[in-house]
């Protein structure tokens, strides 16, 4: 199918590149300009949400996998083996074990704030640096129009400050929502329990969890991998004539599994090994010290503590069937039913709005 042909099937946009609802009829008028955009950031998080579950939950032996092979369990000859054993030590279904609905709802919130974070952050900081937001949806399949004049050097720095600052930001709060569930998950029930009352500490340490700074730093990574590299990439430098829903998608995956997934393994260990620090084999649970963790990492293993042909591979079994085609999920499929989405918030808003 041809880019003009799938850009007949999508909504029409405004100037500013979010979605516009469709044409008002004399029996359903459209949504009030000033609702539009929190409805689209809704619709939008809301699917990332359902999505993750729907990934993660199938998903969940390789994410363990991962887990155990970025972490100091593994060591030497034959990681792959080794963490397998441990994956499965309690038969098929023992990964689904650690599962519970702190996960459910951690996958839920982790990709749909992440996502609603992302396009606040975007469009807020667009608006206020006056730069141009990540292109979304049908804009990717457009050609990338030449600039009117040559691009300033504060122009760049406003760009490239706002491409780092956005992700950063949802990176952060995805893991203020989801990394205790990771935690409990890389644990186990049980011994996450006795690893939180061990560490006592207050609400809000308790919340954002055991080794916060390296999940937040991965995700960052993953984030700005996800909602700005791909999309600016795709747009600006993929073949004109060889875009597609296909193209996007495989495009997607390139990137997470040989860019963002070689940069966020080194984060991603450095995670599992704070973890194994915080709660060794037979000793007393003690806060993380992350000088500590890096410098006992590299005197024993060198680099391969923290990046290995196995422990990217496992990253990538793990990360790439979802973060992976999230691009292609976030900017092909939601389209799809945004405009259904809009529509029923508008006749929603004229029920509740229209007098008895």
């Amino acid at each position: 199918m041809s880019s003009a042909t799938m850009a007949e099937k999508r909504l029409p946009r405004s100037l500013s590149g979010c979605l516009e609802p469709p044409p008002p009829t004399s029996a359903e008028p459209a949504l009030d300009p000033s609702l539009l955009v929190p409805a689209q950031m809704s619709y939008r998080s809301t699917g990332l949400g359902f999505y993750a579950i729907a990934v993660r939950c199938c998903t969940m032996p390789l994410e363990k996998l991962a887990m155990i092979m970025n972490s100091a369990q593994v060591s030497g000859q034959g990681q792959m083996r080794q963490a397998l054993a441990i994956v499965f030590k309690d038969g098929p279904a023992t990964p689904f074990r650690t599962v519970g609905p702190a996960s459910i709802t951690a996958w839920f919130f982790q990709y749909s704030v992440m996502g609603f974070i992302f396009q606040l952050c975007d469009r807020s900081l667009s608006k206020a640096l006056q730069v141009e937001p990540v292109a979304y949806g049908e804009q990717l399949m457009e050609a990338p129009a030449p600039p009117a004049a040559p691009v300033g050097v504060s122009e760049l720095a406003k760009g490239a400050f706002k491409a780092i600052l956005a992700p950063a930001l949802a990176g952060a709060i995805e893991s203020g929502v989801a990394n205790r569930a990771e935690c409990q998950r890389f644990y186990g029930k049980q011994k996450f329990a006795h690893v939180e009352q061990a560490l006592g500490w207050g609400p809000a340490a308790r919340q954002c969890g055991p080794a916060y700074l390296p999940n937040a730093s991965r995700n960052f990574v993953m984030s700005a991998t996800s909602f700005v590299v791909t999309p600016t990439l795709y747009r600006n430098h993929f073949p004109q004539e060889r875009k597609s829903q296909s193209s996007l998608l495989w495009f997607g995956l390139g990137l997470n599994i040989f860019f963002g997934n070689v940069v966020a393994i080194t984060q991603q260990a450095l995670w599992g090994r704070s973890l194994d620090f915080v709660a060794p084999a037979g000793g007393a649970v003690r806060p993380v010290n992350y000088g500590a963790v890096v410098g006992s990492g590299l005197r024993h293993e060198g680099v391969a503590a923290f990046i290995t042909a196995p422990k990217w591979f496992a990253r990538v079994l793990m990360n790439a069937p979802i973060q992976g085609t999230v691009p292609w999920f976030y900017n092909e499929v939601l389209p799809l039913g945004e405009g259904a989405a809009l529509r029923f918030v508008a006749r929603i808003m004229r029920a509740t709005s229209t007098p008895p």
